[in-house]
């Protein structure tokens, strides 16, 4: 688990705005065949649409973070979780199953 603390900023900067729509259009149509460019929009209606947007960023200044491996379980429900992972076989729950056995007595 994972806490990020900062103090949000609002960005009222056209610019900013379009340039990081267009990058968050490039990364999530990456993998398509066909990607889709904010540029394939006409521009007026991309401007309809950001002007309902109102841009934030926050800067982090402090990041807690906590193991969550069921280390607050009991050792039945422990072993029961790293069985049902096992059973599933697939690298992340091999991995989480190796977390969790760093908090199995025994």
């Amino acid at each position: 688990m994972v806490t990020a603390h900062g103090y949000p900023a609002f960005i009222d900067d056209a610019n900013w705005l379009y340039d990081h729509l267009r990058h968050l259009t490039d990364a999530h149509e990456a993998s398509q065949a066909l990607p889709w460019k904010i540029d394939d929009a006409p521009r007026d209606f991309t401007e309809m649409l950001m002007s309902a947007i109102i841009g934030v960023e926050i800067p982090i200044q402090r990041i807690d973070g906590k193991w969550k491996t069921n280390q607050n379980r009991p050792e039945a429900d422990k072993i029961g979780v790293v069985a049902g992972l096992l059973g599933k076989g697939d690298d992340d729950s091999l991995a989480m199953v190796s977390l969790i056995r760093q908090h199995i007595q025994g």
